[in-house]
């Protein structure tokens, strides 16, 4: 099963205990204004395209493009530790990156959380898989660098259930 976006962001969710309310905050901090009842309905899994060939209504579910995921991991960056002053000549917002959505959920949320690499390779271990740090660098580094690795979903999928552990008991 491959994750998608809004998954992603359930599970997320759920690992670190991030309250409905406290959402709404990461959305507006990441360049997003919803409501607590549009958060919900992202919150909601999506249908799969047999739902949709029988003609079901999806009204209850809003989809979690990448713009609006990379937003609410930059909201998230910006709820957990403060607004950060551009410095001259950057820009107020920052670009998005278009880059892989797993890579980017590691990265982001090892900067939103302080983690150090040996943290996430712990935080990793609690799900039990196995990374080197080499592995890691791979995955943390800048899409187009010469040892850039994509970050597969079973990373991604461990790393939210590691962090669960780690957060939640």
């Amino acid at each position: 099963m491959n994750l998608d976006n809004n998954d992603i962001l359930i599970r997320l969710r759920y690992a670190l205990d991030i309250k409905n309310t406290e959402m709404v905050e990461i959305f507006r901090l990441g360049g997003f204004d919803l409501s607590k009842e549009e958060v919900l309905k992202v919150l909601t899994k999506s249908l799969d395209e047999d739902d949709f060939k029988e003609g079901v209504d999806d009204e209850e579910h809003i989809h979690c493009d990448d713009e609006m995921f990379e937003s609410f991991l930059n909201g998230f960056i910006t709820f957990k530790r403060g607004k950060q002053e551009p410095k001259p000549g950057q820009p107020e917002r920052p670009a998005l990156s278009y880059e892989h959505v797993n890579n980017l959920l590691l990265k982001k949320v090892k900067i939103a959380l302080s983690l150090t690499s040996e943290d996430m390779i712990e935080i990793l271990e609690l799900a039990d898989v196995t990374i080197t740090k080499g592995e890691l660098g791979a995955i943390l580094r800048r899409e187009g660098h010469k040892n850039y690795r994509v970050c597969g979903d079973r990373y991604a999928r461990n790393f939210l259930k590691g962090l669960a552990i780690n957060y939640r008991g």
